[in-house]
């Protein structure tokens, strides 16, 4: 009967439903599944251009619920950043600040990682460049002081992770002299990449404001 074959598509529907959960609860990453996973590229990233590791791995975990989020599974967009008009990738349309907002899409999570970098070689991050690259605590309240993120527990939020999973252990220590020529190095990267923030200020941000509390 019609009552029968309604009740029996329900119950499909709800198995389907229970196994897809299933699955996702399987796959799902952990805090710990993502730290093995991309430790290394912030690692290199760290050795390359001197973002401390522990940061960039705190803020990867914070903005995509530990490689959880759709953009992320879909886009290999670990940060959030968006389109700006010198972006020729491809991109993905997801609502956030507006309707429809252009994210960009990467080839793979190493390509995140280094753009992620080239994002903070800009004018207002270049304080904290001449912290000591060890000093976490500096370096989440100098992005959140220069306007990374709208979330005001942004800094507390990164300190808990690093502090909660030891992610200052991938850190690496320097000398006076190696943080002198850091200091040099970047700082001049930096001043070149002034011509290029101007453009930009028209542009949509880059980087979403939607945290994933983790």
């Amino acid at each position: 009967t019609f009552a029968v074959k309604q009740k029996m598509k329900f119950k499909l529907i709800y198995i389907l439903s229970l196994i897809i959960s299933i699955s996702w609860a399987q796959t799902k990453m952990t805090p710990e599944d993502y730290i093995a996973a991309y430790k290394d590229d912030a690692i290199k990233e760290m050795h390359l251009h001197k973002v401390p590791a522990c940061i960039t791995l705190a803020q990867g975990m914070l903005e995509s619920g530990n490689g959880n989020s759709a953009l992320c599974r879909n886009a290999n967009n670990h940060f959030g950043i968006k389109c700006t008009p010198e972006w020729k990738g491809k991109t993905m349309l997801k609502d956030d600040d507006q309707k429809d907002d252009c994210f960009r899409v990467y080839t793979s999570p190493e390509e995140s990682f280094k753009d992620h970098t080239e994002f903070l070689k800009r004018k207002r991050y270049a304080p904290l460049f001449e912290l000591d690259k060890n000093d976490y605590r500096g370096w989440a309240a100098g992005l959140k002081e220069a306007g990374y993120a709208t979330n005001p527990r942004y800094a507390e939020l990164l300190v808990s992770l690093i502090e909660r999973y030891n992610l200052n252990r991938f850190d690496r220590m320097e000398t006076g002299t190696e943080k002198i020529i850091r200091e040099d190095k970047v700082l001049t990267e930096i001043a070149k990449n002034i011509p290029l923030e101007k453009k930009e200020e028209v542009s949509l941000p880059r980087v979403t404001m939607k945290i994933h509390e983790v």
